[in-house]
């Protein structure tokens, strides 16, 4: 082979790299990696979660589909969207951590956006012990579809913005541990502030589902709880 050929070969190779980087190349695209990573949807139910019109939702599915990230079926007219294998949930996570760690202005951003509390985080196999144990009681306050494609066995489902009118559902005598939907999830953190502020004892996982996933712990895809 040409060093020629090999130049142009080696240049073909890393443009097919760059496509998956230019498919990451969106917050919007992110948002809905994150969103998929909770369980398979429709794009009418992924543009009304990432606050998009259809025709945007559509064109920015297409451009993760192309790059391999996503896979679709259908279901009559309704187009069925999935993250194409564990190994796109952790490439997104192994994202998000290498920008906090490297990029000066993503903890601020977190910051701005999770807000600051008190709360006592606990680590999944802490979670995992306590709930064994009996002595808290897992809370899930993602949307309910999201907790019916899978969540941590035995949680409760009560989505956060239903919570302060359905807080009588939860025992007073036993410690609420919240999460949602990954390490970077605002709910499970509002949740914590609600609860904490009508006098229950709540603590948060330092995580979420995302994480717990890829940690190949159980997850139950039961009916609600």
């Amino acid at each position: 082979m040409s060093e020629n050929t090999k130049s142009t070969s080696k240049a073909r190779l890393y443009d097919a790299f760059a496509v998956s980087g230019k498919a990451l190349a969106s917050g919007k695209r992110l948002e809905l990696l994150d969103l998929l990573a909770q369980g398979e949807r429709t794009v009418d139910a992924l543009a009304r979660a990432a606050g998009l019109n259809l025709t945007t939702a559509s064109a920015h599915l297409q451009t993760l589909k192309q790059a391999g990230f996503v896979a679709t079926r259908r279901e009559g007219v309704r187009i069925h969207y999935r993250l194409a294998g564990d190994d796109v949930a952790q490439l997104f996570a192994l994202l998000r951590k290498v920008a906090e760690a490297h990029q000066a202005a993503v903890p601020a951003a977190r910051d701005a956006y999770l807000g600051e509390d008190t709360a006592v985080e606990l680590s999944r196999a802490e979670l995992r012990a306590r709930i064994a144990a009996g002595d808290v009681v897992a809370l899930d306050v993602r949307p309910v579809e999201e907790y019916r494609a899978g969540h941590i066995p035995g949680a409760v489902s009560i989505p956060v913005e239903e919570l302060a009118d359905r807080i009588d559902e939860l025992p007073e005598d036993v410690e609420i541990a919240v999460y949602c939907r990954g390490e970077y999830c605002v709910l499970a953190h509002d949740a914590v502030r609600l609860l904490t502020g009508l006098g229950r004892r709540a603590i948060r996982l330092d995580d979420g589902m995302l994480e717990w996933r890829l940690s190949e712990l159980p997850v139950d895809a039961s009916d609600l709880t």
